[in-house]
């Protein structure tokens, strides 16, 4: 069984991407993390992120370590989100995602297209979302765990930015498939939203 949880930065995805890989004992993968490697990659190299070309190189990300904390910095965030934007930069990537989603017995993904674009075929779709106020606030909770300073203003100006540039780009935009289901978390316990979450892939399972 193939399951895709695609939804904006912030909205619970990668949470909930990981309680359905244990429930149904299924590999996961966080797809945001390649297009982080590859900017972590760039920017190490030294290379003009508004560069697609600069940025296609980059994604030979064999040497970055996906443990890697530094991918999880807002420096990467921001980096990814712009060179996700870029053909070269998703095409560089998809066949690695693919080849995951193939995984004999199937798999979870999470990200931005994988309904749409890397497993349309999968059993079960989950667009997850949340108002970009509450996840701006989960993110600035976030930074402020690990002892960074941020403005919660500026946190939400990056979210919305990002949004903005994950929604119009031209190659596999931001938007749910039409047979995913919609779960708003903007309001939902954890324990509650990984339920509604179990719950739909239920209701998609090949043997419901």
């Amino acid at each position: 069984m193939i399951i895709a949880v695609d939804g904006p930065a912030a909205s619970g995805k990668g949470t909930i991407a990981r309680a359905l890989a244990r429930h149904y004992g299924l590999p996961h993968m966080d797809t945001g993390l390649l297009y982080r490697a590859a900017a972590l990659n760039l920017l190490r190299m030294g290379l003009e992120p508004e560069s697609e070309f600069a940025a296609a190189r980059a994604c030979d990300i064999d040497q970055i370590d996906l443990g890697d904390p530094d991918l999880r910095s807002e420096a990467a965030g921001s980096v990814a989100s712009r060179i996700s934007a870029f053909p070269l930069v998703r095409q560089a990537l998809i066949e690695r995602q693919r080849h995951f989603a193939a995984l004999p017995g199937g798999a979870v993904l999470d990200g931005r297209d994988i309904g749409t674009v890397i497993a349309p075929n999968a059993q079960a779709k989950l667009f997850v979302t949340a108002t970009d106020e509450v996840r701006a606030r989960r993110r600035w909770e976030e930074l402020r765990a690990a002892g960074l300073d941020a403005r919660l203003e500026d946190v939400l100006a990056d979210i919305r930015a990002r949004d903005q540039r994950d929604s119009a780009r031209s190659a596999a935009p931001l938007r749910p498939a039409e047979d995913a289901e919609r779960i708003d978390t903007s309001t939902l316990p954890v324990e509650a939203a990984i339920a509604a979450a179990i719950a739909a892939v239920e209701r998609r399972r090949p043997s419901a």
